[in-house]
């Protein structure tokens, strides 16, 4: 058991100010877990519609919930869609003593159905697996090789991770994406993941990902945008500006979790990841992850051009301009690429996070930070 006191927080003090508060992220990321830690410790009523009794306990759903008060918290909501607009009339009784949480497992489908029921009733927040600060910086490598979903990390061994993540994404293909009345072959959308997990910190190339599925670019955009609205594929957008450069306006592409990046390219061990051509990518992904989870900034992006020049994350946060590269190796340098950016992009500061041992600053605006120190450094950004 790992605790996310902070996931905890947030999902709280959502409550206090909503009717109505959603909890998003991929199925098996922990969302049950944490919703029933936050039911041991208040008054609560918990609706699991995956079991047949809860189902039957809302047989007559407006009867069954507005007699009820405190915390009611309702489990693969998506099972029981007429649910969303009795929840909006029950959203808006006044002096309502009642706050509804709601969980699915098809992120993106939840969104769709919450947000037209409930506009202007529901505060959305997002969960995914575990991040360095919930289980030790220490512990980095193997969150980096197994990934953040709490079955793979926690599980006895390196073996048994990897075939947990292998009967995820069996199980996310054959039952989860059809459960929304999506009927794209299991085998054909496996083929597709496989191949953004080649291109994994790469551009988006709609006609070379169209050609090589024997389909169209407007398929290939399809399923992209499927398997990112389901929380299991990442779209970093392009940053540009009026400079007087060629800038790419294709976004980037990652498997969110690198855990589930390695099972789809066969990377069982550290060893075997440390020789694989995505070692580096891979580093990129994770330490990019790693980074949105810890400062969440409220919009995120890539800068590069066509000319060569480039910087991984892009982000803006307390009116200042921030870059960060990710590297993965001993002795982390200054770039060309680095010192364009600092110029074109008139940026704060360059942040280089690499799985060294020691922090330390190589020029006035570039720094090197450690992963294990990430903690120390966000705490005072």
């Amino acid at each position: 058991m790992v605790n996310r006191p902070v996931l905890e927080k947030s999902i709280l003090e959502a409550l206090k100010h909503n009717p109505v508060v959603a909890l998003l992220g991929p199925r098996q990321c922990g969302k049950t877990t944490l919703a029933r830690i936050i039911a041991g410790k208040t008054k609560c009523e918990y609706f699991d519609l995956e079991d047949p009794a809860d189902l039957n306990r809302l047989s007559a759903p407006k009867f069954a919930l507005e007699r009820l008060s405190g915390l009611i918290i309702i489990d693969e909501i998506q099972r029981k869609p007429e649910l969303f607009e009795i929840l909006r009339v029950l959203a808006d009784r006044s002096a309502a003593d009642a706050r509804f949480l709601l969980l699915g497992s098809a992120s993106f489908h939840l969104v769709r159905k919450v947000s037209e029921s409930l506009a202007g009733r529901v505060a959305f927040v997002e969960i995914g697996g575990f991040n360095l600060k919930e289980i030790a910086y220490d512990n980095f490598l193997q969150l980096w090789l197994r990934g953040a979903f709490p079955r793979s990390f926690l599980a006895e061994n390196s073996y048994l991770s990897f075939e947990w993540r292998n009967n995820f994404i069996k199980t996310f293909l054959e039952r989860d994406i059809p459960q929304l009345g999506i009927t794209i072959p299991a085998q054909t959308l496996r083929r597709f993941w496989t191949m953004v997990a080649h291109f994994h910190g790469q551009l988006w190339n709609a006609a070379e990902f169209a050609r090589s599925l024997g389909s169209s670019e407007g398929t290939a955009r399809s399923y992209l945008d499927l398997l990112s609205g389901t929380y299991v594929i990442r779209q970093l957008q392009p940053w540009y500006g009026n400079i007087r450069k060629r800038q790419v306006k294709s976004p980037k592409l990652y498997i969110r979790d690198s855990g589930l990046l390695h099972a789809l390219l066969s990377i069982e061990s550290l060893q075997g990841l440390q020789r694989h051509p995505k070692y580096g990518a891979s580093w990129e992904g994770f330490a990019l992850e790693q980074v949105l989870e810890a400062i969440k900034p409220q919009e995120a992006y890539f800068w590069a051009t066509h000319a060569g020049s480039e910087l991984d994350l892009l982000v803006f946060r307390k009116e200042k301009c921030m870059g960060f590269e990710f590297k993965c190796s001993d002795a982390p340098a200054i770039t060309k690429s680095m010192r364009i950016a600092l110029e074109d992009l008139n940026l704060d500061k360059i942040w280089i996070i690499y799985p060294g041992a020691k922090s330390y600053i190589l020029h006035q605006q570039v720094e090197v930070i450690s992963i294990r120190d990430l903690e120390i450094f966000f705490e005072d950004l």
